[in-house]
């Protein structure tokens, strides 16, 4: 029998939203830590004094990226980037996060990470802490962004907000209006409602006030509400979906947002004490243990050749591991400057691990520059599905890179950076430009900057080459205008336009 042109093209896997044979479609699974830093994980920092054999493992067992970065230096934007491929900055939110009670920023209609897979046969799940945004109904119907931006913490008015929110009805617009057919987890720990969601309710009425000395936001919790309990019961629940889902023929893709080691550092009793640094190093101790136990349901499941995991982080470690450095000697940025929030390279390169047997190469590295915008368009490569061009418009396909295939060139043109305070850089190959005056985020311990002899300056932005000049001690702003001037011209360009990756 004879094909016309679409259907032999169709055959192909390349027409708009065409899945790839069975056979090519492997289960996926998408592991993101909170607030881990590059310099955490044992295989990214071998004076590391937290054992993390669980990553290590992953690690040598796949393919380990040394230059990948988060979209933004904090949570939410993040979080955003990743699920749609799109900078986080074109949204309303260009500051801060997501607090108790915002909107969604996941737009209606906009093609999302599960959605694309869902559209190809994929059973698709979120499992752990969300941040994006939900519609809570409340007594007279009123939503908290028509008094304050989303975004703005505005603490009196969001906790008088609270009073009207119905804890007891559907939560509307979650993850299961945005792609995904199940979730099972909380907003955030630190946030109210205490207690776990599942898909659009709360699994357990919140009853009762949060108490003042409990860490996080001021609001209700379920009784008997603990934080330690947090991390292992998503643990627990990923790991029953993946060995329930591997018994089915139906691919799936599981989204893990973990909740640690982001405050509250709450590791629990059996984690307590075990890597001598105190509690922040027993919580990552606890965020390996938990990748661990997913880990080996994959590898139990019977259908590890047929799986892909990506692990990494959300943004750079947060401010409190400076004092773990100062007193223990641990540097949970690594040999870079800066932290969750900043522009400098500690606030966004992260931990980058691409796992998966008979695809992805075992044991090695790999220096190209990724960023988690990147991810949508790298499965929708592997799973042969043509993205349009009015989805992941700040995305490159970087699968290439992840199957271990050497480019001639970048595949990256350039990669955006943001900061919590709406400040921005660029990096193009080996430079950083940042147009900022180093106002980009929380200061920077004053004991740390004496020790790297780093002195304020009162430029109008900052130039490094990050090749030579890892921990960005070198400002070269006065000796490079030609560079600089180049890359600031590129950095407005992509903010002034409605993408950075070329139309498909």
């Amino acid at each position: 029998m004879s094909l016309n042109r679409r259907t032999f093209l169709k055959t192909l896997s390349v027409l708009p939203g065409a899945a790839a044979p069975a056979k090519n479609r492997p289960n996926i699974v998408v592991i993101l830590a909170d607030d881990l830093g590059y310099g955490d994980v044992k295989c990214y920092n071998a004076e590391s004094k937290i054992p993390t054999p669980n990553l290590d493992r992953l690690a040598a067992e796949g393919l380990r990226f040394t230059d990948a970065h988060t979209p933004c230096g904090v949570c939410s934007p993040t979080r955003y980037g990743l699920l749609t491929g799109r900078y986080p900055w074109r949204t309303e939110l260009k500051s801060q996060v997501l607090w108790p009670w915002d909107r969604p920023l996941i737009e209606k209609g906009r093609l999302t990470l599960p959605g694309m897979l869902k559209s190809q046969g994929y059973t698709t799940a979120a499992i752990g802490k969300w941040h994006l945004g939900w519609d809570w109904q409340t007594t007279d119907g009123s939503k908290v962004n028509t008094t304050v931006r989303i975004g703005d913490p505005q603490r009196e008015i969001r906790n008088e907000f609270a009073k009207k929110v119905l804890l007891d009805k559907p939560i509307g617009e979650g993850p299961t209006t945005r792609g995904f057919d199940y979730y099972f987890g909380v907003d955030l720990p630190n946030f109210p409602p205490y207690t776990f969601i599942e898909n659009d309710r709360l699994t357990a009425p919140a009853t009762e006030p949060k108490p003042a000395g409990m860490f996080g936001w001021p609001g209700m919790m379920k009784p008997g509400w603990k934080l330690e309990g947090v991390l292992p019961e998503l643990t627990r629940r990923a790991v029953r979906y993946v060995t329930e889902r591997s018994q089915q023929d139906q691919p799936y893709f599981l989204y893990l947002p973990l909740s640690s080691p982001h405050t509250p550092i709450a590791p629990d009793g059996e984690f307590k004490g075990k890597t001598g640094i105190g509690d922040y190093g027993d919580f990552v101790f606890q965020t390996d243990w938990s990748v661990g136990q997913v880990m080996d349901a994959i590898r139990a499941s019977g259908k590890a050749a047929n799986t892909l995991v990506i692990f990494t982080s959300d943004n750079g470690p947060e401010n409190l591991t400076y004092p773990v450095l100062k007193e223990h000697g641990h540097a949970s940025q690594g040999g870079l400057r800066g932290a969750k929030r900043m522009l400098w390279e500690g606030g966004h390169r992260v931990p980058y691990i691409v796992w998966g047997p008979g695809r992805v190469p075992a044991g090695g590295t790999s220096a190209e520059i990724v960023c988690h915008t990147d991810i949508m368009p790298a499965i929708a490569a592997i799973t042969g599905y043509k993205l349009p061009n009015d989805a992941a418009e700040d995305g490159y396909d970087v699968s290439p890179a992840w199957l271990g295939k050497r480019q001639p060139k970048p595949i990256r043109a350039a990669t955006v950076h943001h900061s919590i305070n709406d400040k921005y850089a660029v990096r193009q190959g080996e430079w950083v430009y940042i147009d900022d005056n180093a106002t980009h985020g929380p200061a920077e311990p004053q004991w740390w900057r004496d020790q790297y002899g780093i002195k304020p300056h009162s430029l109008p932005g900052e130039l490094f080459h990050l090749k030579s000049d890892p921990r960005e001690q070198k400002n070269l702003y006065d000796s490079e205008p030609a560079r600089v001037k180049a890359m600031k011209a590129l950095l407005d360009q992509y903010r002034a336009a409605s993408r950075s990756v070329p139309k498909r």
